[in-house]
């Protein structure tokens, strides 16, 4: 008689374990919420709405929840799942004390968010200077991508309209910080729109500007040093009139429309003008070339601006516009960077595609769904995605490297913060001993020798 034989093997559950310990790798997001120091900016930041004999911190519940976001929570109950590890975590509030707490402090309005961007932009220059050189100032420039993003709303929210892709929800103007090839991003700043709000807003454009200033070192806050990049939608006079303003002279690349007097002047340009465009390893782009124009098309346009266009042959299949030529792909954007080939600042144009990374990122960390009903809550909320994508970023940036500083929040998830341990203690210790057949126990234990090293804060 044969024993029939399965793909998987049979087992049993009891559920009498103990010393275990599950997110385990969390632990590498709670070291570096401790080397940062953002645990105490927040406590301070948050101090005036602590209730007397209050038992929670304020600071440490935003903490938590941002902490559960960073795991892959998307709505404030799941701040259970730090409530179910209190060694890993400690002391967790209740859903309705988290509840009261962000009802609280989305009544305090822009008080209380300005408190929390204050303590955001404190502890970023300490994590910067604690990255050395790999640090996205490393190189003595800051690049700052902004870019909308669409949020389906599955039911009535304040402020959810219908959106100009037929959708319904809102649309959040954000900004990140490039790490470069080497890394990911992090957000510096993302404000909340209806999901009717247009795209070339310059009002908006400014205010999420502002913001995302506002979270860099003093000395990136104006001068040359600074890039700001946007697509076609930050293409606008009241937007670059802002930009190179006396006293700002801030840098930029952004996307323009190609109206029909930039179309006339490129159907102008001879061929010999025209120059290879070139990837990122200095080779020429195939079927891709650039050239500069002038004359006309820059009146009215601030000062020093330059007019960049790129004609490309479309992929098989791709549809071509009426602004198209010749059977061939335009784009332009415009720039006030000298001293650099027009290829070199069209590579550097074409890199915004990283930020579609960012916000593909961004949407798996609770961006998703903005799970509350109005709109100064999920205002908060994306204050709390925020702190989750920078403790995403800060981790990786200060404890990994090769590959894996470049891994999104899914495949830290999967390969990092889901590893299971069981918890040992011994003497003065509490030792995490996680399970050797893990592929990814060597990166765990080796970036958390790594945050450990590096000086307390204060």
């Amino acid at each position: 008689m044969s024993k029939p034989i399965g793909s998987y093997p049979r087992v049993c559950a009891r559920d009498d374990g103990d010393g275990l310990v599950l997110q385990a790798g969390g632990v590498l997001l709670v070291e570096t919420v401790r080397k940062s120091g953002l645990d105490a900016a927040m406590s301070a930041a948050l101090a005036p709405w602590r209730r007397p004999r209050a038992v929670h911190d304020p600071g440490k519940i935003l903490l938590d929840l941002a902490l559960a976001v960073a795991l892959g929570g998307d709505c404030l109950s799941d701040i259970g799942v730090l409530r179910a590890e209190p060694a890993l975590f400690g002391l967790v509030a209740s859903d309705p004390t988290v509840s009261r707490l962000v009802d609280t402090l989305a009544g305090a309005g822009p008080r209380a968010l300005a408190a929390i961007r204050r303590s955001r932009a404190e502890v970023r220059q300490r994590v910067w200077r604690l990255a050395g050189a790999d640090a996205p100032d490393a190189d003595r420039q800051v690049i700052v991508d902004i870019d909308g993003v669409l949020v389906v709303a599955h039911s009535e929210k304040q402020d959810a309209t219908a959106t100009w892709k037929k959708t319904f929800g809102h649309h959040p103007l954000i900004a990140f910080v490039d790490h470069g090839p080497g890394g990911s991003g992090e957000p510096m700043s993302a404000l909340l729109r209806p999901g009717n709000a247009g795209s070339n807003t310059a009002a908006d454009h400014v205010t999420t500007t502002k913001l995302a200033l506002a979270q860099l070192p003093k000395h990136h806050r104006r001068g040359r040093s600074t890039l700001i990049r946007t697509d076609s939608a930050g293409g606008t006079h009241d937007f670059l009139d802002w930009l190179t303003s006396r006293g700002r002279w801030l840098s930029y690349s952004v996307g323009m429309t190609i109206t029909d007097a930039v179309h006339h002047a490129v159907l102008q340009i001879p061929e010999t003008a025209w120059t290879p465009a070139v990837e990122t390893d200095g080779q020429s782009r195939d079927g891709a070339w650039v050239a500069e124009l002038a004359g006309d098309v820059l009146k009215g346009w601030p000062t020093g601006m330059r007019l960049i266009v790129r004609k490309e042959r479309p992929h098989p299949g791709a549809q071509l516009r009426f602004t198209d030529a010749d059977g061939m792909r335009l784009t332009c954007f415009a720039t006030n960077t000298t001293g650099t080939a027009i290829a070199a600042l069209e590579l550097r144009h074409r890199q915004r595609a990283r930020a579609e990374d960012r916000i593909r990122a961004a949407r798996d960390t609770g961006l998703r769904n903005l799970p509350l009903h109005h709109t100064s809550s999920n205002q908060l909320w994306l204050e709390i995605v925020q702190l989750a994508l920078d403790l995403l970023a800060w981790m990786p940036m200060l404890a990994l490297t090769g590959p894996a500083r470049r891994w999104e929040p899914k495949k830290l998830w999967f390969r990092l913060f889901s590893a299971a341990a069981r918890l040992v203690t011994t003497g003065r210790q509490r030792i995490l001993r996680l399970g050797v057949h893990w592929p990814w126990t060597h990166v765990i234990t080796d970036a958390l020798t790594r945050l450990q090293a590096l000086p307390n804060p204060g």
